[in-house]
């Protein structure tokens, strides 16, 4: 009998990779969707779907009735919202609902994968020399984004102290990119248009990780991660501030560049700007104060040890490849 798994998010840019991955490996896939999902990425016909209302406890628990899953990969969030209000009540509460009708139908699952972010450190380790940021270091979120995976992680954590154990295993991916994904896909149409926009001048460490590499994690995870253990994921690298950018001119044909370095101050007055734009119209930016703050990070180095050590997790897809590999896709898909 195939092990069935149902995967939240399904339509999205990571997790319509896990379905095909899913489906790769035999599984009987559920991809969790909702009305207005786009199913572009999910188009193979062994997918099963199912509408999923993770604001609702009620309907959840009408929705997933009658159906029995062996794993579960919660994947689904949001990353940019309207309204700070927006990201607990997805990220956060949309997490208690699911796992809390879980419990309550006593679904006999093996494992379920909650993608959370490296996000949720925010500014730790930020003197030079930089160093690793550690499980045991103390998050200080700077975001409304970190603050909600957070606030998910802890809740999660506090089941077994309520007596109500859960097979939970926390992955905290750094920036994921790969074909599909549109916020540094935007960075390759600046580099298209001639400009390579930057900020700050202190020294930047960035880590990154391809797409298909944390849905190697994710595999793992179902199966060999320890109840209520944390990974950081990112290739293994460091890459300073410039590396993404050389790679995408490199592979677009080596454009000529215009460079811009703007002071965290500049960045600062347009962010505020683009969030009040963003009420005013009702729109939700990338330039938003989520984004000041993350650009602003300096360190993003994590220790990815307790992933290779525990998981078995072996990164494949270093950051040039994985370039080379995203704006084929684009090209090939008539992104540019």
């Amino acid at each position: 009998m195939m092990d069935r798994i149902l995967i939240t998010g399904a339509s999205g840019f990571i997790g319509s990779f896990i379905v095909e991955e899913a489906l790769r490996r035999g599984m009987e896939v559920w991809a969790a969707v909702r009305k207005s999902s786009s199913r572009a990425f999910l188009t193979d016909k062994r997918i099963h779907f199912i509408e999923l209302d993770l604001s609702s406890p009620d309907r959840l628990r009408s929705q997933l009735a009658g159906h029995v899953f062996d794993y579960v990969v919660h994947a689904a969030g949001v990353t940019k919202c309207l309204h700070k209000e927006d990201f607990h009540r997805v990220n956060t509460e949309g997490t208690q609902n699911l796992v809390s009708v879980l419990i309550d139908m006593q679904m006999p699952l093996r494992r379920m994968v909650y993608l959370s972010s490296l996000s949720i450190y925010g500014p730790v380790r930020e003197k030079q020399p930089y160093t690793e940021i550690l499980d045991s270091d103390t998050p200080q979120p700077n975001t409304a984004y970190g603050h909600s995976k957070l606030a998910a992680e802890r809740w999660l954590d506090g089941l077994a102290s309520k007596g109500q154990p859960f097979p939970y295993v926390v992955l905290r991916p750094t920036g994921v990119y790969g074909p599909r994904e549109r916020d540094y896909f935007m960075m390759a149409k600046s580099i298209q248009q001639h400009v390579d926009f930057s900020v700050g001048f202190q020294p930047q460490d960035i880590t990154f990780i391809y797409v298909e590499d944390v849905v190697q994690a994710v595999m793992l995870a179902l199966n060999r991660g320890r109840i209520g253990g944390k990974y950081f994921l990112s290739d293994g690298e460091v890459y300073q501030s410039r590396a993404f950018s050389d790679y995408l001119q490199h592979e677009l044909g080596d454009p000529w560049l215009l460079r811009v370095k703007a002071p965290l101050w500049l960045l600062r007055i347009v962010t505020t700007c683009g969030e009040w734009w963003s009420h005013l119209t009702g729109k939700v930016t990338a330039l938003n104060n989520d984004k000041y703050h993350i650009l602003k990070q300096r360190n993003w180095r994590c220790d990815i040890r307790p992933a290779i050590d525990e998981l078995g997790f072996r990164p494949t897809v270093l950051l040039e490849e994985g370039v080379r590999r995203s704006v084929k896709w684009y090209r090939e898909n008539k992104w540019m």
